[in-house]
């Protein structure tokens, strides 16, 4: 993590009430954001929230991305804490592939398959940049707001004291990728 550049801090007024935002861009030119309360606890909440595009953006209810993201921004504006916005779309497939892959899922693939079919591993997510920025902020130990074990494993340094669930009511266009996530990746859902 030689070269990476880091913005300076904003305001960022939102819907959820007052946060700041920092933007770090890695060696990869992705701009990964650090979203962040004024006052952080020696043990704040944070949310490490993999970019979806369709669900955050446009309101795709064909995963629970979006409503993640939104459960985080209500919870992290209450008690303190950072979101870290990482762009890693699709599981960090890009967008081009996710889109393919969605196409596999509408002829019956599951998310998985379909990142199979498409060459890649279930999740070819990398964590370096999150616990960089963890670090950066001074943050050496949180409470992590996630249902992804993946998650829990990832920050090497950092001490997880405690992981916080989302619970997200499944509709029935994410019933089936949500059963994928609980029962072949191991999320707590």
């Amino acid at each position: 993590m030689n070269s990476i550049e880091i913005s300076q801090v904003a305001t960022l007024p939102t819907k959820h009430g007052p946060f700041n935002i920092q933007a770090f861009k890695d060696e990869k030119d992705k701009e990964h954001l650090a979203i962040f309360t004024d006052a952080l606890s020696d043990t704040p909440v944070v949310r490490v929230h993999s970019e979806c595009l369709t669900g955050d953006v446009l309101g795709s209810v064909k995963c629970d991305c979006g409503e993640q993201l939104d459960f985080a921004m209500k919870t992290i504006a209450k008690e303190g804490g950072i979101i870290i916005y990482h762009r890693q779309e699709g599981r960090n497939i890009g967008l081009l592939n996710k889109i393919n892959a969605y196409a596999l899922q509408d002829k019956g693939f599951d998310t998985i398959e379909a990142n199979h079919q498409l060459g890649f591993k279930a999740d070819e997510r990398t964590y370096e940049i999150v616990e960089f920025i963890l670090k950066y902020l001074e943050v050496s130990k949180l409470r992590l707001l996630t249902n992804n074990p993946r998650k829990l494993e990832s920050l090497g340094s950092i001490e997880i004291v405690e992981r916080l669930p989302i619970q997200i009511t499944p509709n029935k266009y994410n019933e089936d990728y949500l059963n994928v996530k609980k029962n072949q990746m191991g999320h707590m859902l």
